[in-house]
């Protein structure tokens, strides 16, 4: 990994005179001020990080989904270089996305990994607060317990020293989906929606046999021979997603229509909810007007570390030129 290294560590490793002969004669080249390559061939992706991060202030780390897909993070293309300079670092002039913050110690930044990259826990709730979207935010954090990356554990604890950050409260929802079902949601959510939906009082994990044992339906609305199904996160394996579908069949094959939704459709998209819950149980539509969802005293909390928090992102040198929108917190 020597091929890419800043002026005063190839000063110190080859010889200054040898380091002028390389660049004189075009065998080494020095892509940005500070940093030397020593070939003169196109530069992989590898090295367009390494150079970028070479180039950027002492305490700066590979951040985001650079940092996670280093870390097996995978199915997301960004070819943005994301790096996390060090609060009220000045940033390079280079091609890279950079963000600065007061929380890059060890507990954060893998210091002994080469090259220096925050922690996947802290990468993968980076890149869900730099998102333009709560659902790519969602998607995010969901995909990094699916990859099996990750813990509930971990996640939390990453999120608990970020501070305040944009899309905060659906990386908190979505770490606590990776528990599944709806035991992850408040009760209140979904019988808010069932009273404006005019849904009578639903039975909760009904149970029904099937030939390889007995089922729990989420909620069961037997007035309407309808069961409802709410999935926390997507299936974590085959083995889980088949048993899941062997088990929508066993209640379709004993007479009962079935609905299935997300707990973010219960908690963000309610219209859309409220609309097929209505048509299923023979209701006329109606207009709804958006509710936010009220969440009680019990839920679950990841609260913020003390000490302050400065978590700022700029667009990359192309994207500005372009005119396109600065990231946000």
């Amino acid at each position: 990994m020597d091929d890419v290294l800043t002026t005063g560590q190839a000063n110190e490793q080859y010889g200054r005179a040898t380091v002028r002969r390389h660049l004189r004669s075009g065998t080494w080249h020095r892509p940005t001020r500070g940093v030397i390559v020593t070939h003169n061939g196109p530069l992989t992706q590898d090295q367009h990080e390494r150079v970028a991060l070479a180039a950027s202030p002492t305490g700066s780390a590979l951040g985001g989904l650079t940092a996670a897909r280093r870390l097996g993070f995978q199915g997301f293309a960004d070819d943005r270089i994301h790096i996390v300079l060090p609060a009220g670092a000045k940033a390079p002039d280079l091609d890279a996305v950079f963000h600065w913050s007061t929380m890059l110690d060890a507990r954060d930044v893998l210091v002994n990994r080469h090259p220096r990259m925050t922690t996947l826990e802290r990468s993968i709730v980076d890149a869900a607060a730099w998102s333009e979207s709560k659902a790519r935010a969602r998607v995010l954090v969901l995909a990094a317990f699916q990859q099996r990356l990750t813990s509930v554990r971990r996640m939390r604890d990453a999120l608990s020293r970020r501070g305040p950050c944009r899309h905060r409260a659906v990386i908190i929802q979505s770490i606590l989906d990776a528990n599944g079902g709806i035991q992850s949601l408040p009760e209140r959510d979904f019988d808010e929606i069932r009273v404006l939906a005019g849904l009578p009082q639903p039975e909760r994990q009904a149970p029904m046999k099937g030939p390889e044992g007995r089922y729990y339906l989420d909620v069961c609305l037997p007035q309407h021979n309808l069961a409802i199904e709410i999935h926390g996160i997507p299936h974590l394996s085959v083995e889980s997603w088949t048993g899941d579908l062997h088990r929508s069949n066993e209640i379709v094959i004993d007479g009962r229509r079935t609905l299935a939704f997300s707990s973010f459709a219960i908690r963000h998209e309610r219209a859309v909810v409220i609309d097929q819950l209505r048509r299923a149980a023979g209701l006329p539509p109606t207009e709804v007007v958006p509710v936010r969802p009220v969440y009680g005293p019990n839920r679950p909390k990841i609260g913020p570390t003390r000490g302050p928090k400065d978590e700022r992102s700029v667009p990359t040198r192309s994207a500005a030129e372009a005119g396109g929108p600065t990231l946000g917190r």
